[in-house]
């Protein structure tokens, strides 16, 4: 009966630590999600249509695109590098998934042709930036301007219709029922990307190559390695964000993803990781994503002058940075 008893209560201090870590290694992602509920409920008092299933679909739909290249935008900046070609990649992607269509290559073939510019010019950057030694913030601005002339080149600035009348499921189709397949994308993609960073070494070698490249390389982390894997997974993850997109307007534009790159760097800063390296966690950077495509929508619907909206991105940027480099400084 003793030893019943204190494994009960063993038990019960165990889970309670358990909550407690939780608690501590989310604290900020926690942070945020109450943040959004809180926005969400004020802009809900003015505009009660806010609150509708319907426009938190619409929120949710949004902000999958945004959802996807933010987790591969997060793998470069917690190893303390930034990728400025992600929202070029997006449109590319597009074009050359439209155009793949046009010249009646199916669907399957085409979303090939599209993933393997993410992988391209993700190897570029990770190549340039490892191997060659330049810097990421100018190697990525560089590949950011290419990629989006090419997005314009490929088809003369067209915008392409994509012809596969079965293209729509990628995004909005049930692979599990009840789950609509965006939904179903950013879930396993945050699962797989978190439990990568918590419970892999090779998750784990990106933090420590984000904290001292120096320091990791001398314990025998293969820093060039690293560094080179998160800007293709990057460039991947942007593509497949792009055919996502594409699937769901069945349209590609060629400045389709010409805003995305300074939200996607900020979804991963707000969701509590440093542009200097070293932190940063997948379920942050989705809810980041949710907050940007959350206030942008709240001021849809409130009325606000669309053109501010720009404005309010790089103002939040701001404060998460300033956040960031008020908590480092009391550590």
């Amino acid at each position: 009966m003793k030893a019943m008893t204190h494994s009960i209560r063993s038990g019960s201090k165990d889970s309670g630590g358990g909550i407690r870590r939780i608690l501590s290694t989310y604290r900020t992602e926690i942070a945020i999600a109450i943040a959004i509920v809180v926005i969400e409920l004020a802009v809900g008092m003015v505009v009660p249509a806010a609150l509708s299933m319907g426009n938190l679909a619409n929120v949710t739909q949004a902000a999958a695109p945004l959802v996807i290249m933010a987790f591969g935008v997060l793998l470069v900046i917690i190893t303390g590098g930034i990728d400025l070609s992600v929202g070029s990649v997006f449109s590319l992607t597009g074009m050359v998934t439209g155009l793949a269509m046009s010249h009646g290559y199916g669907a399957i073939v085409s979303s090939i042709a599209g993933l393997a510019v993410g992988f391209i010019i993700g190897s570029i950057n990770g190549a340039l930036v490892t191997f060659v030694g330049l810097a990421p913030f100018v190697v990525t601005l560089s590949t950011y301007a290419i990629a989006g002339s090419l997005s314009f080149i490929v088809t003369d600035g067209h915008s392409l219709p994509i012809n596969d009348p079965n293209y729509w499921l990628l995004n909005s189709g049930t692979l599990i029922p009840g789950v609509i397949n965006y939904v179903l994308w950013c879930v396993l993609l945050l699962i797989l990307i978190e439990f990568f960073l918590r419970k892999v070494v090779a998750g784990r070698w990106l933090y420590a190559v984000g904290s001292s490249s120096s320091s990791a390389r001398v314990i025998g982390i293969p820093v060039n390695r690293v560094r080179l894997s998160a800007y293709v997974i990057s460039g991947l993850l942007a593509s497949f964000a792009g055919i996502v997109s594409i699937s769901y307007i069945s349209n590609a534009e060629a400045t389709a993803g010409s805003a995305l790159m300074l939200q996607a760097i900020a979804a991963v800063v707000i969701g509590g990781a440093s542009l200097f390296g070293g932190t940063g966690s997948a379920i942050g950077a989705l809810l980041g994503a949710l907050m940007i495509t959350i206030i942008q929508n709240g001021a849809n619907l409130i009325g606000v002058n669309s053109f501010w909206q720009g404005t309010v991105t790089g103002v939040v940027i701001l404060i998460a940075v300033l956040v960031d480099r008020v908590t480092k400084a009391r550590r």
